[in-house]
């Protein structure tokens, strides 16, 4: 281990206690969430992205376990663990490892083990408050350290569900938008093959396997699938269950019937992405785009602006927040307001922390219901790279 190693590896110690201190002191109770978790809950709800770079591996018992590719998930299993109402309020902070593979080769920014510090909360049933306390509590944990030239990144994707409400789309177009969201460059393809009526590609399936597909009845749906794979001898490898390829197939069969976007429609839309700039500007924009809507709300906006003023009255200068329509969390659990904190000195590509709402992702981890759910976590080695490798 060299001297520089022996370094950082203190600086990091220094970093975490700092921030740690900051969280306990604004009301979190300290957990260490297990390391090693279930990997069906994970491979449920992160999305495509993360379940491919998540470390899955077998025990001896035949358990399907993995290394935490973040440690939000195991949060929540701790609180449900802990709590027999979900609804309880709670407030957690930790500091620990995480594990992700990096296709790209391991990095200093992007290494395969890296530390996380956070803080979730569930439970709050003033939404925008605890989302703008979130914010809040993470800067100051990154200014304590020692770190203050920061920007803010918000978006909403709760905004965005409201501007696919207001353009009158139907249910089906208005999932595979709001799935496609999160991949921005699936989102523009996906919008200009509605706009001229192109319909997604069947990848072969025969006609009489789509038309057994119903969203009314996954079990017989899923026994059309099985049966398929069986007769053309198509293995399940890697991370697609069966089940993720029958919605696949149901999302192609239903797409078969469905009419394309109206111009009206598109144009909100693509208007709407391409919002962005300051949050403040971003905002009128945004409302101006609604109110000409037929089936405009100002609800979103009114919560948009409301977060907006708590973020003000925190203590954080909004110019140095900003808005991005198109911008979403690549965890796929992410439900409304999400954020990212970013430095000057470090690629855009790599945040120094970001989080948000996650208000279905309790019932994944095994609650009967939704949870009002929200936090956030810091990238430690890119703070140490932002800071210099000082300790605080």
């Amino acid at each position: 281990m060299t001297a520089e190693t022996v370094q950082n590896l203190e600086v990091l110690a220094a970093q975490a206690q700092t921030l740690m201190s900051v969280f306990t002191k604004a009301g979190y109770d300290a957990v260490a969430p297990a390391i090693i978790q279930p990997a069906d809950v994970f491979l449920d709800v992160i999305g495509e992205n993360l379940r491919a770079r998540t470390y899955v591996f077998t025990d001896q018992d035949g358990a399907e376990l993995c290394l935490r590719p973040d440690i939000t998930v195991p949060t929540c299993r701790l609180h449900l663990e802990r709590h027999a109402d979900p609804m309880t309020p709670a407030r957690y902070c930790y500091n620990g490892p995480a594990f992700r593979f990096q296709p790209q080769g391991a990095t200093a920014a992007h290494p395969r083990e890296f530390r996380q510090a956070g803080i979730e909360r569930f439970g709050d049933k003033s939404r925008e408050a605890a989302e703008a306390e979130t914010v809040s509590v993470i800067l100051k944990g990154i200014e304590k350290v020692g770190f203050k030239d920061w920007t803010l990144k918000l978006g909403d994707l709760g905004l965005f569900s409201s501007v696919l409400d207001a353009a009158g789309l139907s249910p089906n177009w208005k999932k595979r938008l709001d799935d496609a969201f999160l991949r921005p460059l699936s989102f523009r393809e996906a919008l200009k093959g509605f706009a001229t009526g192109v319909r997604g590609a069947s990848s072969g399936v025969p006609d009489e396997v789509l038309s057994a597909m119903r969203r009314d009845d996954r079990e017989a749906s899923e026994a059309a699938v099985a049966v398929y794979l069986e007769e053309e001898a198509i293995e399940l490898i890697g991370t697609r269950t069966l089940s993720d390829i029958t919605e696949h197939l149901i999302g192609i069969a239903e797409d078969r019937k469905e009419k394309p976007l109206d111009n009206r429609a598109i144009d909100l839309i693509a208007r709407y992405v391409g919002v962005s700039g300051s949050a403040i500007t971003a905002g009128e924009k945004i409302s101006a785009l609604i109110k000409s809507a037929p089936n405009g709300s100002g609800y979103a906006l009114e919560t948009y602006d409301r977060r907006l003023a708590l973020l003000a009255n925190a203590g954080i200068d909004l110019d140095r927040v900003t808005f991005a329509a198109e911008f979403g969390r690549t965890l796929a659990y992410y439900t409304g307001f999400v954020f990212e904190v970013s430095a000057p000195s470090l690629d855009p590509k790599s945040p120094l922390a970001g989080g948000g709402r996650y208000d279905g992702l309790m019932r994944a981890a095994g609650s009967g219901a939704d949870v009002p759910a929200v936090g956030a976590a810091i990238h430690s080695e890119r703070l140490l790279a932002a800071t210099g490798g000082k300790s605080p």
